[in-house]
């Protein structure tokens, strides 16, 4: 996707609201007011024909209830980078860019236009006027929002000696991975509606970031009230946003309870509640959409399929997603920074076993690289290999001892890529006892998994990725540049980062795709991790659920979603 063009202003004209007037006439004579008071109540009479007549136009709007299939982490969208936790924020915040609804087409958001200079080291955008901060029991905002929030969200993703990051140190993952901080060179307010971005070095990847669930913009304002109150770390569970909906209430591994923002810049939403319902068991969710108990769903799946393609009152919808999933090794152990090993125990791993058990309906693809073949810059030269003898021989050339032992850890959740995590690690524990190498399975609750992991405590643990864009960059830079390797955990490769900067700032796309494929092979060479899928994506949703639009990623948005 180029980014070296401008993109014309867009305007849109807020809704006017027109109030009904109501005149209270002089007092008259008695006999006049009786037969004002029969006329009124002939009147009134009419009119109550007329409401039943119209029906469900005057009917209290239906609450939309989501089966979400983890809790979130927080609500602060620039902490966390899980699928999870990014639907439960997206209905509350916006970015400046956002992306046509089913597609990865971008389209502006809280900006109405931007300019990237041809060298794609200046982004220049105009805001858009009249957005309304959320107005919550606890906080009122007294202004729009303005080029103060924008540069304050994007302060507090790269610098972390602004004081608001003083007071509330955290890990940002997505941002610190994307390496921030050393790619941006400044943030300038231009004026109260222009804010324009300068990089140290050309990225046409960079106007895409914009769109990622932690660039959504925060309020300036409400952030200085948490600093005066000493409560900043209250930006994760008491949420701020410009979103459609506006926070509520949660109950924690339970419920998410949402509210229509009434002031929102898009227009009124037609459903008044949004319910996130917390239902990690995919059978679960399956069983509740099923009975109504629920109107959309997170994925499923494929196996769930079939429970479902035949209901009356049920629609399925399939995309094939831009995802994958891997097992991912903790390069900190001595075992696991051996390349030999690492290879020896993905070539050990029977792929054409193992998705007959877990993908039966044989819609999901073997992933060979970190990206799926759909995106350009995908190296087709790279394969898979099955060879439990070379593994072998591999690790008694390392010197690893039969009967090593190995911690594996099993995903918690389902995704469409995993669909079922303890049944793929008791798979591949198969495959590697085959070899000499002992795998204790473990597997924690979901947040748990996540900061467990982060934390660099596992050897080989289950993730994945998913995005919305077909860039090659969006898989590559946020999960094996040295940028996201928190003390060695991760890949960290000079000649692949050499690479991937260079990608981001050559202009000539033939020439970028050429420098992604060398990339791969590196990446392929060195085994960070064992790719396993990419699959479809499978949503259920009740049929009396209108403008939803499914993702590429899987992601939900509910903005102008409502229920006949």
């Amino acid at each position: 996707m180029s980014t070296s063009h401008s993109v014309g202003t867009v305007f849109w004209a807020a809704p006017r609201r027109y109030d009904l007037l109501v005149k209270v006439p002089p007092l008259v004579p008695r006999p006049l007011c009786s037969k004002l008071l029969s006329l009124a109540l002939v009147w009134a009479s009419a009119l109550t024909l007329q409401v039943a007549a119209a029906g469900p136009a005057h009917a209290k709007p239906k609450p939309v209830v989501f089966c979400a299939d983890a809790s979130p982490e927080g609500f602060d969208p620039a902490l966390w980078d899980s699928s999870s936790t990014s639907n439960a924020t997206r209905p509350m915040f916006g970015g400046l860019v956002t992306f046509k609804r089913g597609t990865s087409e971008l389209k502006p958001e809280l900006a109405t236009a931007w300019v990237v200079s041809a060298d794609a080291r200046t982004f220049t955008f105009t805001l858009r006027r009249g957005v309304k901060f959320h107005t919550t029991p606890y906080f009122t905002p007294t202004r729009d929002m303005n080029a103060d929030d924008v540069v304050f969200t994007w302060q507090r993703l790269t610098d972390p000696q602004l004081p608001f990051n003083r007071a509330f140190p955290a890990t940002l993952v997505y941002p610190q991975s994307l390496g921030l901080s050393a790619m941006i060179a400044s943030i300038d307010k231009l004026d109260a509606d222009t804010v324009r971005f300068v990089l140290h070095r050309g990225n046409v990847n960079f106007l895409s970031y914009f769109v990622g669930s932690f660039a959504a913009i925060h309020s300036a304002e409400y952030a200085a009230q948490l600093l005066a109150q000493g409560r900043a770390s209250a930006i994760n569970n008491q949420p701020i946003g410009t979103g459609p909906y506006r926070f509520k209430s949660y109950r924690k591994d339970d419920v998410l309870r949402l509210q229509a923002h009434p002031d929102f810049w898009g227009g009124a939403q037609r459903t008044a509640a949004l319910v996130f319902a917390i239902s990690r068991e995919p059978n679960v969710r399956v069983q509740k959409i099923a009975r109504g108990e629920c109107h959309v769903a997170a994925a499923i799946r494929d196996v769930d399929v079939s429970a479902l393609s035949g209901h009356p009152q049920v629609n399925v919808l399939k995309t094939q997603a831009l995802n994958v999933s891997y097992l991912a090794f903790n390069l900190k152990k001595p075992l696991l920074a051996k390349r030999e090993v690492r290879e020896a125990l993905d070539i050990a791993i029977d792929r054409d076993a193992l998705f007959k058990v877990l993908f039966p309906r044989g819609d999901a693809l073997q992933a060979v690289s970190a990206f799926p073949p759909s995106i350009p810059g995908y190296n087709k030269s790279l394969k898979n290999e099955f060879n439990p003898a070379r593994a072998k021989a591999l690790l008694a050339q390392a010197g690893v001892a039969p009967g090593t032992v190995v911690a594996l850890w099993a995903l918690p959740i389902s995704r469409p890529t995993n669909p079922n995590g303890q049944l793929m690690a008791q798979l591949i524990q198969a495959d590697w006892a085959k070899v000499g190498i002992t795998a204790r399975i473990l597997t924690y609750e979901w947040g748990e998994y996540l900061k467990r992991a982060n934390n660099g405590e596992h050897d080989i643990y289950m993730s994945g990725w998913s995005s919305d864009v077909a860039s090659a960059d969006d898989f590559l830079a946020p999960n094996l540049s040295c940028a996201s390797s928190k003390g060695g955990i991760k890949f960290c490769n000079k000649e692949f980062d050499s690479l991937l900067e260079a990608a981001r700032a050559e202009v000539n796309e033939p020439k970028r795709l050429v420098l992604y494929e060398r990339a791969q092979v590196i990446f392929k060479r060195e085994r960070p991790w064992i790719t396993m899928a990419h699959s479809a994506l499978y949503m259920p949703l009740r049929k009396d659920v209108k403008g939803f639009v499914m993702a590429p990623d899987g992601s939900v948005d509910f903005e102008g979603v409502w229920r006949e």
